[in-house]
């Protein structure tokens, strides 16, 4: 008998971009014991930029059990049809077809290894999905839009000083922040 610790996977299908007027989310995927979890599937040049990846890791848009979204901005959710069979997750609700229902807010356990904080910032209904990993905790979230953390002041945010508390928070949590437009970057 083994103690491994099973940790959840984690990839990056789209590396997002804000470079106005073209606007692409970071779309991720979680897979974590049964659950396969998109993230963020919104504006994309091409639906193919999501469904291909999936593809060649043998995911077809009905294995899919669940989208997280960040926030509940179009280009974050625009995508979220084609993943017919999944629950949709937000900073407080599953919804699946015309049912609503609510979760535990922080704290709530999308999978063994895969957890939503709750983190508004970019807009008051904001969360990160953290997911722990053999290579680290990492998170997804809108509380940065790029890898290079810019824009300093979000121009978005109702509350600056909640966003800056959210982001330290993240900080000193999690070891690579993914970005709601940009590539991974390593925090430590």
């Amino acid at each position: 008998m083994t103690n491994e610790i099973i940790r959840a996977r984690l990839d990056v299908l789209v590396v997002g971009y804000a470079d106005s007027p073209s606007v692409a989310g970071t779309v991720g995927l979680v897979r974590d014991a049964d659950r396969v979890i998109v993230v963020d599937p919104g504006m994309v040049k091409s639906r193919s930029l999501i469904l291909d990846p999936l593809e060649r890791l043998g995911i077809s848009p009905d294995d899919v059990t669940h989208v997280f979204v960040s926030h509940h901005h179009l280009d974050h959710t625009v995508n979220i049809a084609l993943f017919r069979q999944a629950e949709i997750v937000d900073f407080r609700t599953v919804r699946r077809d015309d049912q609503v229902n609510t979760h535990a807010g922080e704290g709530f356990k999308l999978a063994p290894n895969t957890t939503v904080w709750v983190t508004p910032g970019h807009t008051p209904q904001d969360a990160s999905l953290v997911v722990d990993t053999a290579e680290g905790r990492q998170a997804f979230t809108h509380l940065w839009w790029r890898s290079d953390r810019t824009p300093e002041v979000d121009p978005y945010s109702v509350d600056p000083a909640e966003l800056a508390r959210n982001r330290g928070r993240l900080l000193d949590g999690v070891n690579v922040v993914i970005p709601g437009h940009g590539a991974p970057f390593r925090v430590r």
